[in-house]
C-alpha cells in the first residue's frame, strides 16, 4: 500500500515586483518543469535595469532552491522525488552559470549593493530565507518529503512571478526569452510538486 501524504497548504509568499528604473546532461532533465531550453552564453546587446535586477534576484533565488533540492536528493523517501530534485539541481546549476556570465558581460555584479535592502524597496523579498531553509535542513524522516514539496512549490511560485516581471518590463531579448521559459517550466514544476504532495 503506497503512503499518501497529507496535502499541506502551500504558503505563497507575496512577491510583488516593480522595475527599479529603465534603462540545462547529467541527471534526468526531462522531468516535468525542469527544462528551460538552450540558453546562449552571450546575451543579445542592450539591457535595462529590470534585466539586471531580474538576473540578480533569480541567481539568489536559484541558490536557495539548489540548497533545498540537494537536501531532497538525499532525504526524500520516494525515488520519483529524488529524481526530480536531481534534475532541478542540474538545471538550475547551469542557469546560474549562464545568468552570472550575462551579468559579467554587462559589467554588473551578481548581487546588487545593499541587497536585500535595495530589492526590499521594490517588494522583492525572497519567498524562502535562511529561517525556512534551516527548518527544512533540520527536518528528517517521513516529515522531510512533504515539507520539501510544500516549501519548494511556494518557492517556485515566486520564480514565476519574478519571470513575469522580466517579460513585462525587461529590455534584453535573450533575458526576456529566458524568463518566459522559466515561467512556463516552473509552472509545470509546481503542478508536479503538488501532485507528488497529494499522491
Amino acid at each position: 500500500m503506497s503512503r499518501r501524504y497529507r496535502l499541506l497548504p502551500v504558503v505563497l509568499v507575496p512577491f510583488l515586483l516593480t522595475a527599479c528604473g529603465s534603462g540545462e546532461g547529467g541527471h534526468d532533465r526531462h522531468a516535468a518543469g525542469t527544462r528551460t531550453g538552450a540558453v546562449s552564453a552571450a546575451p543579445a546587446a542592450g539591457h535595462n535595469d529590470t534585466d539586471v535586477m531580474f538576473l540578480q534576484l533569480m541567481i539568489a533565488h536559484h541558490r536557495q532552491g539548489l540548497e533545498m533540492a540537494r537536501l531532497a536528493t538525499e532525504r526524500a523517501e520516494r525515488e520519483e522525488v529524488r529524481t526530480l530534485a536531481a534534475a532541478i539541481v542540474a538545471t538550475q546549476t547551469d542557469e546560474v552559470k549562464t545568468m552570472t556570465s550575462w551579468l559579467g558581460r554587462w559589467s554588473k555584479p551578481v548581487t546588487a549593493e545593499h541587497v536585500p535592502a535595495l530589492h526590499a524597496e521594490h517588494g522583492a523579498l525572497p519567498a524562502t530565507g535562511a529561517k525556512e531553509i534551516e527548518t527544512l535542513r533540520r527536518t528528517t524522516g517521513a516529515d522531510f518529503e512533504p515539507a520539501f514539496l510544500n516549501l519548494f512549490a511556494a518557492h517556485q511560485h515566486n520564480a514565476v512571478k519574478l519571470a513575469r516581471m522580466e517579460t513585462g518590463k525587461g529590455g534584453n531579448a535573450d533575458a526576456k526569452a529566458f524568463a518566459k521559459r522559466v515561467q512556463e517550466s516552473r509552472t509545470d514544476q509546481i503542478r508536479q510538486l503538488l501532485r507528488l504532495l497529494s499522491g
